[in-house]
């Protein structure tokens, strides 16, 4: 019986690196969630408007687009380990500066600096973790690892709100100097020394992939960022990036095609079936939760009058679910492969959400926070069987391909969700005979599409040849 369950017992050095990978994976997911809350304070402390310092989360997100493509080829040349905690410094020396900024246009540019940094965490987190554990007990190295994204919205708009009441707004950028260099001791002590040794080849950055992807990725998330605005997909700061970036997207595939396993993204791995259909999985994935992201704070605060603090805590239950149902989910998924576990998993994000639909200004809130515990248990369950899926057999080269492929198409899905429900949301509101009350209606019909179309996606996920390869 013990064989039996050795492949899924991490030994000590990896769970030492996991730790080390979770510590400095948090700062950047608290980060997000927590300057999230704070656009209409940054705004009236730095004089400026909220469309102006809107670009705060705009540049950090365009710059997280341009780092995540390196992250390959910087990981194959440089090493893991040494990129891991370049992009630690890079992130906390942008939020230092961050806590510095004496205006708009310079916190702007300093949340460039963090994003940049923050583009390279996510995807290397992911490809570290992956490689630390050496094929073995991939479901519960993708519930440990995601658990960042699990954290962040439970505490981050809790946090932020806590500072923005009783400190000053620029301790939320310094919040995190000391667990990124709480972060930066465990990875130097944790992380093995991956450096490619002496004779080795070391890759050469495919330049023409990069300037073919990298204005791809910022034009087709700058367009769909300005959609909220009156006149949605019409409008002139919309639809020329985007489409721009939509040509120089199938420009990079037909270059990145013909160069193979040499180009800045293997595309090649689409092409299979478990990395393929899991991109599908996530684009979707990233709809229905960024979509539902932005709906449910404006709900409670638009419809319910609640403030920025009073919604934080509401949302908490989401937060609770999603942890704990991680672990489960993991462990299910290297159990029983991870079909079942993300139909399942969607048709509960599916199924809790329509109570949201039908929500009005007098629901009772107790209800609805019960609800979004239950909406948790899905989301904990749908993201870990699809971001495991992703690196079944696949070789320790292939895998930084694969968390970049797979980070792409969620940040992708993300923004076109938010883009569809903001859309939605505005027309709704003018049209529908709720008003308000039937404008998030609309909206939240719209995430719950997503998650019934991730769903029937989800059936495509390959079958395990056997749920344990037992000894």
């Amino acid at each position: 019986m013990t064989q039996a369950t050795d492949p899924d017992v991490l030994d000590p050095q990896t769970k030492r690196a996991l730790t080390a990978l979770i510590t400095g994976g948090v700062a950047a997911v608290l980060d997000t969630t927590i300057v999230t809350i704070a656009i209409h304070t940054l705004a009236s402390e730095l004089n400026t408007t909220v469309a102006v310092i809107q670009w705060v989360s705009t540049g950090y997100l365009l710059a997280l687009a341009v780092a995540i493509p390196l992250v390959g080829w910087a990981q194959a040349r440089f090493g893991g380990k040494r990129l891991w905690m370049l992009a630690l410094v890079i992130f906390v020396l942008g939020s230092i500066l961050c806590s510095l900024a004496w205006d708009a246009p310079s916190l702007i540019g300093f949340r460039v600096v963090q994003g940049f940094g923050a583009g390279m965490i996510f995807p290397l987190m992911q490809t570290l973790a992956m490689q630390a554990s050496a094929g073995k007990a991939l479901g519960k190295i993708a519930a440990t690892v995601s658990l960042p994204i699990a954290v962040g919205p439970i505490l981050g708009p809790v946090l932020g709100g806590f500072i923005l009441n009783w400190l000053n707004w620029r301790w939320l950028f310094l919040v995190n100097v000391p667990i990124v260099a709480v972060g930066l001791i465990l990875a130097w002590r944790a992380l093995p020394d991956d450096r490619p040794g002496r004779g080795v080849a070391r890759p050469r950055l495919d330049v023409v992939g990069f300037v073919l992807l990298t204005p791809a990725l910022v034009g087709i998330l700058l367009g769909l960022s300005n959609v909220h605005g009156d006149g949605g997909f019409g409008r002139t700061d919309v639809y020329p990036p985007v489409l721009l970036g939509v040509a120089l997207l199938v420009g990079f595939i037909v270059w990145a095609w013909r160069r193979g396993d040499a180009a800045l993204i293997d595309i090649h791995l689409l092409a299979t079936r478990p990395v393929g259909v899991a991109s599908v999985i996530l684009f979707v994935t990233g709809a229905c939760m960024y979509g539902a992201m932005l709906l449910l704070p404006l709900y409670w605060q638009s419809l319910r009058g609640f403030d920025v603090l009073g919604a934080a805590f509401l949302l908490i239950p989401q937060g609770v679910g999603s942890l704990l149902s991680r672990t489960i989910a993991g462990s299910l998924t290297d159990r029983f492969g991870a079909r079942w576990i993300a139909v399942v998993g969607f048709l509960v994000v599916g199924l809790s959400t329509v109570p949201f639909a039908f929500a009005g200004a007098d629901t009772d809130q107790w209800w609805l926070a019960a609800v979004l515990l239950v909406r948790g248990l899905g989301l904990g369950a749908v993201l870990i069987p699809t971001m495991t899926v992703a690196y079944v057999d696949l070789d320790r080269e292939a895998m930084p391909h694969a968390s970049m492929i797979t980070r792409i198409s969620q940040q992708l899905g993300g923004s076109f969700g938010v883009a569809i429900v903001a859309v939605v949301l505005q027309g709704a509101v003018v049209s529908a005979p709720g008003g308000l009350a039937g404008g998030f209606a609309a909206a939240f019909w719209w995430t719950i599409g997503f998650a019934g179309f991730a769903a029937a996606i989800s059936l495509l996920l390959p079958v395990p040849r056997a749920a344990h390869r037992r000894g």
